[in-house]
């Protein structure tokens, strides 16, 4: 997958969603609920020991082990927001766009709050 394609695809996204907004976060574009909480991570070039492009996100509790555990080579533990449950996702490996732009919003959905929530679909939280 072409990560600049990749980055403007999850910006595009990211952006879209309520009350979102943009900023380097120890060097990365990371993407905040109001400012205050990341949701998303992009690490175009790698990062420490994880040299090749992909991108951590917030993840509902208890996905991160199995999604892991079911597709080890798209899916990994990310340092740092592992612990609380994120996921890395690989850029380098092919993965669909509509999956990719499913993870940028399910992880909002994990960090930003009701009243947000609502403002997304008023009739369906899901």
């Amino acid at each position: 997958m072409d990560t600049s394609g990749t980055a403007g695809l999850v910006r595009e996204v990211c952006l879209g969603l309520p009350e979102v907004n943009e900023r380097l976060s120890h060097g990365a574009p990371t993407f905040f609920v109001r400012g205050k909480r990341s949701f998303v991570v992009l690490w175009l070039e790698g990062h420490h020991d994880d040299d090749f492009p992909h991108l951590w996100c917030a993840a509902p509790e208890g996905a991160q082990a199995q999604v892991v555990e079911d597709q080890p080579r798209q899916f990994f533990r990310p340092p740092y927001v592992g612990h609380r449950g994120w996921l890395g996702v690989r850029l380098d490996r092919d993965i669909p766009s509509d999956e990719l732009v499913d993870l940028c919003e399910q992880a909002y959905r994990v960090v930003a709050s009701a009243t947000l929530l609502r403002r997304l679909d008023p009739k369906n939280l899901g």
